[in-house]
Parts: structure tokens; C-alpha cells; sequence
């Protein structure tokens, strides 16, 4: 008996200990939930920060494609005008030649600002991605979270239950059923007693009553008594 109530012990204190190292990780994955939702604010503000930079590459780059055009346009005209004799070659030549440098200017300003762009839209990608993730992960971390809460408060129930079962002893409980049915019994039986003594003292009453009818004696002295009182003899004497 000894023997089995020991392994129950040491059950009870490794359920015990199952329950302790359970709620660790509950807590541990509610802290690690709550750091990915920081990643996830800051991975959101450093998209938003990338995408105004590729926004940004790409605007600076039509723009400096427009400026490349309008510079090779007026080297255009001013060439067209040194031909009609509106101005001199010599000075035409001298502002066409700035306006194509600004063109290149303006072309290697496109240049530069399509390379950002283009790794913009790469940086991007990558941190949408890294969102998509941190999100799938929340996700699942959360369910996981919910299982795993679930499955401590089964745990704890059943280990309760189990601890009610174990402490309950079966013998002193038939001992104790019992004795309360002998109780019952026995007031049952007090009971049917008492009520056999009252339905015979009922009996005989009715029987004595039965046998003398005490309302029609009375009445025949009381005749008896008033026909004395008024000189009347009884027919019977």
C-alpha cells in the first residue's frame, strides 16, 4: 500500500513540476509575440521610409530625363538661329555647347537616379517580404499561443480531477454508505412501529365506541330526568 502511495507522489510532484515548465513558454511566447509586433512596426516605418526614397529616385529621374530633353531642344534652337543669321555662329556655338553639357549633366543625374531606384524597389521587395513574414509568424505564434494556453488549463483540470480520484478512499466510504443505510433502515422500521401502535389504539376506540353508544345514553337519562320533573311516569316501569 505504501508502495503505490509513493508512485502516486512522485506523479503528483512530476505533474506538478509539468505544470511549472509549462507556463514558461506561455510566458516566453507571449514576450516573443510582443517583440515581433515591434519588428513588425519598425520593419513597416523603414518600408515606408524606402518606398518615399524609390518614390523620390524615380520623380528625380523623369525629372532629370525632362531637363536632358529641354537642353538638347535648346542647343537645337540656338543652332537653327545661328543658321538664320539670328545670332552669331561663333556664340551659338558657345550655348550650344553649354546646353549639351547640362544635357549630360542632366543624363548622368538620370543615370544616378535610376541606379537608386532601382535598388529602392529592391530594398522594397526585401522588406515587404520581411513583413509578410513577421506577420505569418504573429499568426502563428498566436495560435500556437492559444493551444498552448488550452492545453494547461486541460492539464491542471485533469490533474485535479485525478487528485480528487486519488485522495478519495474507497473503503471508508462503503463503511460510511453503510452505516447510513443500517440508519435508515432502522428509522424506517421506528417509523412502521409507531404507526402499527397508532392504528391499534385507533382500533380499540372505535371498538369501545362501537359497543356503547354514549350520545344515545345521555339522551335517555336526560328523558328520564325531565319526564320526573313533570310528574310523568315512564311507560316502561
Amino acid at each position: 500500500m505504501n508502495f503505490f502511495k509513493r508512485l502516486f507522489k512522485i506523479g503528483e510532484a512530476e505533474a506538478h513540476s509539468a505544470i511549472d515548465k509549462m507556463e514558461d513558454p506561455i510566458k516566453m511566447t507571449e514576450q516573443g509575440i510582443r517583440d515581433m509586433k515591434t519588428d513588425l512596426e519598425k520593419s513597416l516605418e523603414a518600408l515606408a521610409q524606402v518606398k518615399a526614397l524609390a518614390i523620390r529616385a524615380k520623380n528625380d529621374t523623369e525629372e532629370f530625363a525632362a531637363k536632358a530633353e529641354d537642353y538638347q531642344q535648346k542647343a537645337m534652337l540656338i543652332l537653327k538661329k545661328a543658321q538664320n543669321g539670328d545670332i552669331d555662329t561663333t556664340e551659338a556655338d558657345r550655348l550650344a555647347k553649354e546646353a549639351l553639357i547640362k544635357k549630360e549633366e542632366s543624363m548622368q543625374h538620370v543615370t544616378r537616379s535610376k541606379d537608386e531606384s532601382e535598388k529602392f524597389d529592391k530594398s522594397v521587395g526585401q522588406l515587404e517580404k520581411n513583413v509578410q513574414e513577421i506577420k505569418q509568424n504573429i499568426s502563428k505564434w498566436e495560435n500556437e499561443l492559444k493551444t498552448l494556453k488550452a492545453r494547461v488549463k486541460v492539464s491542471k483540470a485533469t490533474k485535479n480531477l485525478n487528485k480528487q480520484m486519488a485522495e478519495i478512499d474507497s473503503s471508508s466510504t462503503v463503511t460510511m454508505l453503510e452505516r447510513m443505510k443500517e440508519k435508515v433502515s432502522q428509522e424506517e422500521a421506528l417509523a412502521e412501529a409507531y404507526g402499527d401502535i397508532a392504528n391499534a389504539s385507533k382500533s380499540i376506540d372505535e371498538e369501545i365506541d362501537k359497543a356503547i353508544d354514549v350520545t344515545k345514553a345521555n339522551a335517555e337519562d336526560d328523558l328520564a330526568k325531565l319526564k320526573e320533573q313533570l310528574g310523568m311516569k315512564n311507560k316502561d316501569v
